[in-house]
């Protein structure tokens, strides 16, 4: 018999019925088994300072709305979802569900809801809330970035006041991980959606939308043993060097997406350090393909074979990543399947620019907001293409509002990706047909058709084939050209303790707040 503790921590390369059914363990159980504390335990008390990239005045605390990083961070700390990945990228941890179960048919997910959790206002958490949260990221007119993952939903329906049932439309082993995107929280029915009103850690106290945030620690939340500063100011600064200032002169105590070119600067400092984590986070330069000349697959291959991606890792990686092969998915997902690795080939980069009847230069709309380096990267691309005969015009944007007036909007742009648990969940948020978040505009019927018999059965050797063939798919017809899988890299000051890296994301998955102290 599988020790139900011990079974939380697996990947899904084992058992899965077994798995799924007792991931729920007691959260205050979960939760002292994955923290790393001091000998003599953490410090309650202070105010922690954050310094954040990826904020805009067009931001909202709407969660379905979030898309770059400062707004997932205030997502993260006044609200919680039912299950969040483990630390390790291996497995499932409980949250606001105590335990979930499946029918043999993988198509009813019955959750139970915990008791006793408040919403910030004093609202008790019932599970009719539970069914308000999920259904806001359902049906035709949805804009939300959880979506995706959501669309085999057919119906939440609410058992009682602590128990939800899901009904699917087709089979997902995976289904609990959909439940782990940070879109994808719960918040109370009946009061405005951009309150920031929740059950997490800490409550909302000030905003300035894409400047700056307060939160406090939130005096009724349900566990004891998380949160352990009194409050938290999280600061826009968008400029990489004005972020890592404010964490050298103790302005701030933590910071993200430090440029890699940039970490010497804190590498010798005595007051802060730099905390890499690899997982499964990429850059990528997105072409639309509903759009001219990205229409065309000949130009697509010959931009793909145009970039040095050897190139890019070295000189704006500085070595802390690896490089990409126009896929999202790398060696760190289970059940992937490591393709052949495309090379920089500018002699057939340009026999297929020529073939696809192009000419002119190609607008590629970029700022360092899109990706650390991501104007040098472009300018790089620039040189390398032109040994192709093709003309990159690297056209540099504000980063105030990239992610609403330029990603989306744009024919050819850069963007980055944070990984997901799953292959699954990676491939269906950004490149199936309807997914809202599909950057490329790249529809394919059968690759649509892969995923869904992919996560209809347990069969690992099944799915992985499955899996293999969709990162064909998307390597060699789709519209993303993927340089390089990146490093997270964290500043992190002397003062701030029990700080713990997490694959899922950066800033500990943006769950730093659940488990640091500050200790002068």
């Amino acid at each position: 018999m599988v020790n139900k503790n011990e079974s939380r921590r697996r990947g899904p390369t084992f058992d899965r019925r077994t798995f799924l059914k007792s991931v729920g363990a007691a959260g205050a159980l979960a939760a002292t088994n994955r923290f790393s504390f001091a000998a003599d335990g953490p410090v309650k008390g202070g105010h922690l300072v954050v310094g954040l990239a990826g904020g805009a005045s067009t931001d909202s605390l709407d969660p379905t709305l979030s898309a770059a990083q400062a707004a997932g961070n205030m997502v993260k700390q006044l609200q919680e979802n039912l299950i969040c990945p483990a630390s390790d990228g291996k497995g499932l941890e409980a949250m606001l569900a105590e335990s979930w179960d499946y029918s043999k048919d993988l198509l009813k997910w019955n959750f139970k809801i915990r008791k006793g959790v408040t919403f910030h206002n004093g609202k008790l958490m019932t599970a009719k809330d539970v069914v308000y949260s999920l259904n806001r990221h359902r049906g035709p007119d949805t804009k939300s970035g959880g979506a995706a993952g959501m669309r085999i939903v057919s119906d939440v329906k609410a058992e009682n006041d602590h128990e939800v049932t899901i009904t699917l439309k087709e089979p997902n082993v995976d289904f609990p991980y959909v439940l782990t995107d940070y879109h994808v929280v719960v918040q109370p029915e009946g009061f405005p959606v951009d309150a920031g009103i929740g059950t997490g850690v800490y409550a909302l106290k000030e905003v300035n939308l894409g400047t700056r945030y307060i939160t406090t620690k939130y005096k009724d939340y349900w566990r004891e043993d998380v949160g352990f500063v009194d409050s938290i100011e999280s600061l826009v600064i968008n400029d990489a060097t004005a972020r890592i200032s404010a964490l050298l002169n103790g302005r701030v105590h933590l910071i993200d997406t430090i440029p890699p070119k940039i970490v010497p600067l804190i590498k010798g400092s005595k007051v802060a350090t730099i905390v890499p984590t690899q997982g499964r986070a990429h850059y990528s330069l997105a072409m639309r393909c509903d759009a001219a000349p990205f229409d065309n697959a000949d130009l697509r291959m010959a931009l793909k074979l145009a970039i040095d991606r050897e190139d890019l890792v070295r000189r704006i990686l500085y070595g802390y990543g690896a490089v990409g092969n126009d896929t999202p998915i790398n060696d760190a997902y289970p059940l992937a399947t490591v393709l052949p690795q495309r090379k920089y080939d500018p002699e057939e980069a340009g026999r297929l620019y020529k073939k696809s009847g192009h000419s002119g230069p190609i607008d590629l709309h970029i700022s360092d907001v899109a990706f650390p380096g991501a104007v040098d990267a472009a300018t790089l691309y620039k040189e390398h293409a032109a040994k192709a005969g093709i003309d990159i015009n690297v056209i540099r944007v504000p980063g105030d509002g990239y992610w609403t007036d330029i990603w989306l909007k744009k024919p050819f742009c850069g963007t980055f990706w944070d990984g997901r648990p799953t292959q699954d969940l990676a491939l269906a948020l950004a490149y199936k047909s309807d997914a809202p978040w599909n950057d490329t505009a790249w529809m394919r019927p059968e690759f649509d058709k892969l995923l869904a018999e992919a996560r209809s059965t347990d069969n690992e050797a099944i799915r992985t084939a499955k899996y293999r063939l969709a990162s064909e798919m998307i390597r060699d017809d789709g519209g993303a050209i993927i340089p390089m899988f990146n490093q997270y890299l964290d500043g992190v000051s002397n003062k701030v303790k029990g700080y713990v890296p997490d694959v899922n994301n950066e800033l500990m998955n943006g769950r730093f707040f659940e488990k640091v102290w500050l200790q002068y």
